[in-house]
């Protein structure tokens, strides 16, 4: 056994989980009602029993609820587990098991998966020292403004993972680099990277389970980047492969945005192992009700994570803040963040601790903080979550553009409402039109090729009878479900594919788009594929090669988007002109080119964005081009219509910029060179279609 020496002084702040210092490293770990704890190492992965138990001395190893304790010879690279004794009172909420390894909450890496022995105890994933020596190359944070930017939503394995990506390293963070080149030439200016937490390759059974949780919305440890994600095998090889792959985002202008999961934790409910938190305080780290016998459950997942307990708090705060210092990277989405405004009992709080911490922490300032603002027991908040601070995924864009799009009846005003920025859901409280993260459609649902092939989900391939997934879609199949050669049918899915995609980038407000809309990537009608480790979730390559057209259409949007500040301001329109020679900065028309009547919108609008400026504004990259006036005609019913052009057009120059029902390359001119409008002042709109006009500079 190895000599321990006394701990070090914590001088002016703790330290959680192991840090190499001077000649050994420091293990720190909290519990409160642990009676003993012990530090298991181990030399090697496959190891099912520990070389070295160090006993912590409760009266020299013990400051406060914190155990600590200096272990001379060890460095970088050791593998080790904590052991915890204590009471086990399952109605009272205490759950320690002194014979059960445990996940440093703390931990910086994982390795290895959960093994069988036969004690019946299952051992987890052994934790791994780590010691921060990446060179950076003088990496620091874009800092790119919100409005500013076009976020692309993607999974790290399922981006490259595929045959057809042809990557040297495919379904890693390495792999991802190999394919910066892609997303540069789209455009986007940040990824947000599905859950990259650790979470459990195998089961607690060591066996993988019979439904692989293929997205990550898991958590095992919070502070670990996931070592399925690493091309190398060794331990701690995900820690350099991570920074490397957002230093070359980074390099490529793109920033990063990660998927975070404060909200549950893969150890489950009453009936599942216990690994790491439950062993360490489980009446501290979760909710739990009847007692402390049973969990709530706000996730859906079996249990919920107790964020505004000042420990838990702490975790949370410091695990932020080790994803941004050491990983550089440029921001978060929270999963369910509703749960982060719950107090110990489930109850919706008004200033919710640990959101208040995250909005005001000051080393957090330039980083993008995103809220899914609902939970899975029923809580929705968007337009309502926190402060100016955070933005947040607006699931009402989402279900009005969709609704419109399809020709549901009275949907004008939402379409109007969203596109505008969404001011009934954000202004009342200060916030602006970028707090709106607008998307149609996300990881959670059907992609976009399956929103215009599907009238019903179709997720027999999960194994659940098709009763997973959500059931109201707002989606259409338009004469057949699923794939066809029938020609009209392809060509008005062709058609409300770019529909809804030119609305989300002509939008107020910032736009997300999934990974793959941008060529058609089908689910094959899935519309829950969260254990589709499969070509059904993986992006297929040879897509790109078939829909250019569609690739070069979402490219352009993009780059004019970043040119014109027109399509995203920064507060909300008015109705208002600040000049007599300018247009108001909105204006809405119905299909006879009259001030619209909302009570009597039929599916047929029309509006005008004015300019607020005359002075190009360099944006991203320096990208600047002339402010124009820009004109958006919507037909959403399934027939050919006239619609009549506002008085405004016919005062101005214009410039056919997108239409959704010409035939590539005449669907989106880049140059901005299009025809005129027509001289008659009437407009021949197609079933399904959107037209957009740029003026003159």
């Amino acid at each position: 056994m190895k000599q321990v020496h006394p701990p070090l002084h914590f001088k002016h702040q703790v330290t959680y989980g192991a840090v190499v210092r001077d000649g050994g490293v420091q293990f720190s770990v909290f519990s409160r009602s642990a009676t003993a704890m012990r530090l298991l190492l181990y030399n090697k992965v496959s190891d099912r029993e520990p070389t070295d138990v160090i006993h912590f001395d409760r009266d020299t190893d013990r400051w406060g609820d914190i155990w600590s304790v200096f272990v001379p010879g060890v460095h970088a690279g050791q593998l080790y587990h904590f052991q915890a004794d204590g009471p086990f009172i399952p109605h009272h909420g205490q759950r320690f098991d002194g014979r059960a390894r445990l996940i440093d909450p703390y931990a910086q890496a994982l390795t290895g998966d959960f093994q069988t022995c036969e004690d019946g105890i299952s051992r987890p994933p052994k934790c791994v020292v780590i010691e921060d020596t990446f060179d950076w190359q003088g990496d620091r944070h874009l800092k790119r403004e919100l409005a500013e930017s076009v976020i692309y939503e993607m999974h790290v394995r399922g981006f490259t993972r595929s045959r057809s990506s042809r990557v040297e390293h495919p379904g890693t963070y390495l792999g991802l680099i190999e394919k910066i080149p892609y997303l540069q030439n789209l455009g986007v200016t940040a990824v947000e990277l599905m859950p990259v937490c650790e979470y459990p390759i195998k089961g607690a059974d060591g066996h993988p389970p019979s439904h692989r949780n293929y997205w990550g919305y898991d958590p095992m440890c919070f502070f670990s980047p996931h070592r399925g994600y690493a091309s190398g095998r060794e331990p701690g090889a995900q820690v350099n492969e991570f920074k490397e792959m957002v230093r070359a985002f980074h390099a490529a202008g793109i920033e990063v945005i990660l998927d975070v999961v404060f909200n549950h934790t893969s150890e489950g409910n009453e009936h599942g192992p216990t690994f790491c938190y439950k062993g360490l305080e489980n009446r501290i780290y979760y909710m739990l009700e009847q007692g402390g016998a049973y969990y709530r459950n706000y996730s859906g997942c079996g249990n919920t994570i107790n964020g505004n307990h000042p420990v838990v708090r702490e975790m949370i705060f410091n695990c932020l803040r080790h994803w941004v210092l050491n990983y550089h990277v440029d921001g978060f989405r929270f999963d369910l963040a509703s749960i982060l405004s719950r107090d110990g009992s489930g109850n919706i709080l008004p200033n919710p601790p640990i959101v208040e911490l995250i909005a005001e922490d000051p080393l957090l300032a330039d980083t993008k903080i995103i809220a899914e603002a609902w939970d899975a027991a029923g809580a929705y908040q968007v337009g309502s979550f926190a402060n100016r601070r955070w933005a947040e995924w607006n699931g009402r864009y989402r279900d009005d553009v969709r609704r419109f799009w399809r020709g549901d009846p009275h949907h004008s005003g939402g379409m109007a409402t969203r596109l505008s920025g969404s001011s009934d859901l954000y202004q009342h409280s200060g916030r602006n039109p970028y707090h709106s993260i607008n998307f149609i459609t996300s990881h959670d649902g059907f992609t976009i090729n399956d929103l215009v092939s599907y009238s019903h989900k179709h997720n027999e391939a999960n194994g659940e009878n098709n009763a997973d997934g959500e059931n109201n879609n707002y989606s259409h199949n338009y004469g057949i479900e699923g794939p066809t050669r029938r020609r009209g049918v392809n060509r008005v899915r062709s058609r409300q594919i770019k529909n809804m995609l030119a609305t989300l980038l002509l939008s107020a407000g910032v736009p997300m788009l999934v990974s793959g809309d941008e060529c058609r990537r089908t689910q094959r009608g899935n519309n829950n594929a969260y254990c589709q480790d499969t070509d059904i979730s993986w992006f297929d390559w040879r897509l790109t090669e078939r829909y250019t057209d569609l690739i070069r259409f979402v490219r352009t949007l993009i780059n004019f988007r970043l040119k014109q500040p027109t399509v995203r301001p920064t507060t909300f329109l008015t109705g208002h002109t600040t000049h007599p020679d300018r247009l108001p900065d909105v204006a809405w028309y119905d299909a006879f080119g009259q001030p619209i009547n909302w009570d009597k919108e039929d599916g047929s609008l029309a509006c005008i964005l004015g300019r607020r400026s005359q002075r190009p504004e360099p944006s991203f990259q320096g990208l600047s081009d002339v402010p124009r006036d820009i004109a958006i005609v919507l037909h959403s019913g399934n027939q050919a219509r006239d619609m009549v052009l506002p008085i405004p057009m016919h005062e101005r120059q214009w410039r056919l910029f997108v239409d959704t029902a010409a035939d590539s390359p005449k669907d989106v001119y880049p140059d901005l060179n299009g025809p005129a409008p027509p001289r008659i002042g009437k407009l021949t709109m197609e079933a399904h279609s959107l037209i957009c006009y740029v003026s003159a500079e």
